[in-house]
């Protein structure tokens, strides 16, 4: 699991030039990514028990959450295998990314660049989208 996180971590600095941050002392692994210019997130990783998430696990498992701008869509993607309504993020573009295998890293990357284009700022989706 952690390893999928820095691939991630990875991924987001090379490509949007973006690192983690972690803002809260009570949840060390919880990490925002977000925006250089409207410092906006598009993504938040965290460790939550399974049985939080409604798994029928009793360990810490990783989810990211991301935006999805089609609400359709997001209720097409938590029927999947690994995904799953967005974690304390309760507005319904959010989504849940398990970060244990069970989506392909490759996927996931997808997912993230959506997220990263629904929370861009309108300079950054015009220079970003054809």
């Amino acid at each position: 699991m952690t390893r999928m996180k820095e691939r991630l971590f990875a991924y987001c600095e090379k490509k949007y030039h973006a690192t983690p941050e972690y803002l809260w002392a009570r949840y060390p692994n919880y990490a925002v990514l977000r925006h250089s210019d409207n410092r906006k997130w598009f993504a938040l990783i965290m460790d939550v028990l399974g049985t939080k998430l409604g798994l029928d696990r009793t360990d810490f498992v990783y989810i990211l959450n991301v935006k999805i701008r089609d609400p359709l869509l997001v209720d097409f993607l938590v029927r999947q295998k690994g995904f799953l309504p967005g974690y304390h993020i309760r507005k319904g573009n959010w989504i849940s990314i398990l970060l244990d295998g069970t989506v392909a890293f490759e996927e996931i990357c997808k997912w993230l660049d959506e997220s990263y284009l629904a929370t861009a700022s309108k300079t950054t989706k015009k220079a970003a989208e054809p």
